[in-house]
């Protein structure tokens, strides 16, 4: 049977991607891209587009019931570097676009919801290495703090109320298609861009600063899957742990020389430092490979090899 997909906050890093993925998957007619601004050109000519504020209930519902949408995928967020200079904008965002959303699944006007968490629920008192699924998170940032309440408020919905709620805790994402939104690992896409503009980059985070990062076509493809097993396959209803590969501002350095002899990188921390040394190194993601099949395609130098491949076109 068809399904029609809505996308709020569709032109996002992750949003733009998962939108023409989607369309791909079930046709550009039936997934109906959404965000408070245009984005673009391959995004806003693929299919129907509406201007959306998630904070505004009345209003997604009206799209909602326009376009008879059955799963919404929940993508706008104000990301952790931002979030901690308008504390309460990034709250207000991150928390009642969710409300919205899973309100109106309890209601049954929609069938399935999918909402991204981060590895920013985790926090300084986390255990650093393999972080397992279930564990202290004690978050020390804004976006951290939302969403590990957005975690809660999703399994308190579907426990409560039944509402097909699917999340994973993303990790650093890299992508070529889309610049980076305001995250802390945005460091880890900007290095490719000026690798391939200057042959020189000066990273805000410290030389062994190692992170959880996924390739952006491996965070999709996970999203998609989550969002398309049966429902009983899906035990954790909070959020899954999700891992692509970890590495540090050196390693990405030393993968980019591979293309680049002479690239060169230098330090210059700034309080971003301070958010990433309260997040994970690595990620045990046991139960999503267990549940539904999860697993990782790209590893750093592939990663390496795609980002500078199709930047240079």
């Amino acid at each position: 049977m068809q399904k029609t997909i809505l996308i709020i906050g569709a032109c996002g890093q992750i949003g733009t991607e998962l939108t023409i993925e989607l369309r791909k998957k079930y046709g550009s007619e039936n997934v109906i891209a959404s965000d408070i601004r245009e984005g673009g050109e391959s995004l806003m000519q693929s299919g129907p587009f509406e201007l959306l504020d998630a904070t505004d209930y009345s209003a997604v519902e009206d799209v909602v019931m326009h376009y008879e949408i059955d799963e919404i995928y929940l993508m706008a967020a104000m990301l952790s570097a931002t979030a901690e200079k308008f504390p309460m904008r990034a709250w207000n965002l991150n928390m009642n676009s969710l409300f919205h959303v899973l309100n109106l699944a309890k209601e049954k006007k929609i069938s399935k919801v999918f909402w991204p968490s981060s590895i920013a629920v985790f926090g300084p008192n986390t255990p650093k290495e393999d972080t397992p699924q279930n564990t202290i998170m004690e978050p020390s940032t804004v976006y951290g703090i939302s969403k590990q309440s957005g975690e809660r408020w999703c399994e308190y919905y579907h426990k409560k109320y039944g509402v097909d709620v699917r999340s994973v805790r993303y990790p650093g994402l890299i992508s070529w298609k889309t610049m980076p939104g305001g995250g802390t690992t945005d460091y880890a896409v900007d290095i490719y861009h000026e690798a391939l503009k200057n042959g020189s980059y000066e990273c805000f985070l410290k030389a062994d600063t190692q992170l959880p990062m996924m390739y952006m076509d491996d965070a999709i493809r996970a999203t998609i899957s989550l969002m398309e097993v049966p429902s009983e396959k899906v035990k954790v209803r909070s959020s899954y742990n999700l891992n692509g590969m970890s590495f540090n501002p050196e390693d990405i350095a030393e993968s980019i020389k591979k293309h680049i002899p002479d690239f060169s990188i230098s330090y210059e921390p700034d309080f971003r430092q301070e958010i990433a040394d309260s997040w994970p190194s690595s990620i045990d993601d046991t139960p999503a490979r267990n549940e539904w099949g999860w697993q990782p395609e790209y590893d750093l130098d592939q990663t390496t090899a795609e980002m500078l491949g199709n930047l240079k076109k």
